[in-house]
């Protein structure tokens, strides 16, 4: 059987670039050596290259993404998705591979554009019935004139409206902490989500098809050490527990798991999905899509997939051939 070429693009424009990369080391590791040729597309601004294991670097062709190794050609039957925020979990990448008809592991550029904006993708899951909390939109241009919204409640969160790994965000308990969170997150984005804050448990769902099957993986609950599961503590190791399976009833376990699964097809999501909550007085409150989550060994759905007794050679080459029997 011939090997299928598989690019696995990581790096990204957003300060989620090293994450990205350690996402895209664990994929290459797990991937079957048997099935596929894999290759890492490191793609940062317009610099797309791949480095071989002697160190030589390799330019990607982006008229048709494509490379040349020792004069031979090398094209790709499906492109393994790990980078997170822009180009890669905001529709951009995926646009572009569409054009080119390359299948891609994960959402469209639609889905992906839209879970992306943070404030968009809230008023998407609040016509659908889902419960989240209250939210302000500020636009760069407002706050440099000054302009607020009068009605924002303390404390509250400050988070770039198009951006992840809460690279940006901060808790802001009092007013007059406002400006410099809001000068915080304006540096990652230029519109700028002020967001209720719900005191509750963390809780992430990840979901992913195989043979045209969606998969729930168990709950997370996350207790983080620090006042909000920040990037410190999504990426410093003892600064947060992530407990798998979380530690709640069955009812709202369950709750969470349909949720979720109607969130990821009512969004059209594809491939491997984390979903984000807030259990607060037994109520859940959608926090966000990733589409694009952590895979590296302290992300999050790695674990879920484990503890579920997949391995990751199967969730990641799965994916991988759902994305081309669907395309």
């Amino acid at each position: 059987m011939k090997k299928k070429n598989i690019a696995i693009v990581a790096g990204g424009n957003s300060g989620e670039y090293e994450i990205s990369i350690n996402s895209a080391s664990l994929v290459k590791d797990s991937l079957s050596k048997d099935i596929y040729n894999s290759y890492i597309i490191h793609i940062k601004g317009v610099d797309w290259t791949y480095k071989s294991s002697q160190g030589e670097i390799y330019i990607v062709d982006k008229n048709d993404f494509s490379i040349i190794i020792n004069g031979k050609k090398i094209t790709f039957d499906c492109v393994f998705n790990a980078i997170h925020g822009t180009p890669g979990e905001d529709g951009k990448l995926q646009g572009y591979l569409e054009m080119l008809k390359i299948p891609i592991t994960s959402c469209d550029q639609y889905t992906s554009a839209l879970t992306f904006n943070k404030f968009m993708c809230n008023k998407f899951a609040s016509a659908l019935g889902i419960d989240l909390a209250s939210s302000w939109l500020l636009k760069k241009q407002d706050f440099i004139k000054g302009i607020l919204p009068e009605d924002i409640t303390f404390p509250c969160f400050v988070k770039p409206n198009k951006g992840g790994s809460s690279v940006g965000i901060s808790k802001v308990n009092e007013k007059k902490f406002l400006k410099e969170a809001l000068e915080i997150a304006f540096r990652e984005d230029n519109e700028v989500l002020i967001e209720e804050f719900i005191d509750g448990t963390e809780i992430s769902c990840g979901l992913f098809t195989a043979n045209g099957k969606l998969m729930v993986l168990p709950l997370t609950e996350i207790v983080s050490k620090n006042e909000f599961f920040d990037y410190e503590a999504k990426y410093t190791k003892g600064m947060a527990d992530e407990i798998t399976p979380a530690r709640i009833s069955e009812k709202i376990e369950n709750e969470c798991k349909i949720i979720s699964s109607f969130l990821y097809n009512q969004f059209n999501c594809k491939g491997i999905v984390r979903i984000d909550f807030i259990l607060s007085n037994n109520k859940l409150f959608f926090i966000e899509v990733n589409t694009v989550p952590g895979f590296s060994e302290a992300s999050i759905v790695p674990k879920q997939v484990k503890e579920m007794g997949i391995s990751l050679e199967d969730l990641f080459g799965e994916t991988i051939e759902e994305a081309l029997n669907n395309y």
